[in-house]
């Protein structure tokens, strides 16, 4: 994205830093004059001071002497204040470079992963806000089916469950895969469950929106009964199958353990079948 005056900025940043940094040169150089001076002002004033103790010199030049030790020692301290308000400079300006840097790589848009473009939700030239779409990716290797179940009949259903899998575009080709995340928020308008398929092998020539019929196969169970569902039926808010019993019909309750659910596509819907 355009970095506007960003660039000038760092720029003018970076050749702030390069003046602070001469101008530490300076003030270490400052210090090392001001530590001389002092240390010639502080012999001088031992000197005076030895030799006003014989009476050698008067009073009022030690005085001034030690005067001068004073001064020196003083300005040697202004020399290490400036030095050091020099280098929190340079730390000042660092910082801030480095939040106009910040700013300037937030420009860069960067891909998660190696993906494809499959739509561009913003036009050169326009304006976008945080958090807005720019470029809509799909990693090739990582696509799922969406898969809708009839909340009803989803008894049974869990992760690792196999699954056969027709591609609309081959329905001669039978490919595996499995469940490999369940959604934990099932949608309530349409009483369905969501769950998501994998590929084992993902096709070349797969495409993203294209609809597909799976079948989940659930585990065997022992000790049951295989019953079509056409024959599965209510009544008097029981479940059961009707029984011909010597040439009459006979309502017999039943207990379903499971049911076979399939037959869906990967998109926003589908359709159910046996």
């Amino acid at each position: 994205m355009d970095a506007v005056d960003l660039d000038a900025r760092i720029a003018a940043a970076q050749a702030a830093i390069g003046r602070a940094r001469s101008s530490v040169g300076a003030a270490e150089a400052q210090v090392r004059d001001m530590q001389a001076r002092q240390a010639l002002a502080t012999g001088n004033a031992k000197r005076y001071v030895d030799l006003g103790k014989i009476n050698f010199i008067s009073p009022s030049a030690v005085e001034a002497r030690l005067q001068e030790q004073s001064s020196a020692q003083a300005a040697q301290g202004a020399a290490q204040a400036n030095l050091g308000g020099a280098r929190e400079d340079i730390v000042r300006l660092e910082a801030e470079r480095s939040a106009l840097q910040q700013q300037r790589a937030n420009l860069r848009l960067l891909a998660p992963a190696d993906a494809l473009v499959s739509a561009r939700e913003a036009e050169a030239g326009s304006t976008v806000v945080a958090g807005q779409a720019v470029l809509r990716l799909i990693d090739p290797a990582s696509l799922w089916l969406k898969l809708r179940l009839d909340q009803g009949r989803s008894a049974g259903l869990a992760l690792g469950l196999p699954a056969r899998i027709t591609l609309r575009s081959n329905p001669g080709v039978v490919l595996s895969g499995k469940v490999v995340r369940l959604e934990k928020l099932s949608d309530s308008i349409t009483e369905e469950r969501v769950a998501l398929v994998a590929l084992d092998q993902i096709p070349p020539d797969l495409t993203v929106g294209e609809l597909a019929e799976v079948m989940l196969e659930l585990p065997v169970l022992a000790n049951s009964v295989l019953l079509p569902s056409a024959c599965i039926q209510r009544l008097n808010e029981q479940t059961g199958v009707w029984l011909v019993e010597e040439g009459g019909l006979k309502f017999a309750p039943v207990r379903l353990r499971a049911a076979e659910f399939g037959r869906f596509d990967p998109g926003a819907g589908g359709r159910q079948g046996g």
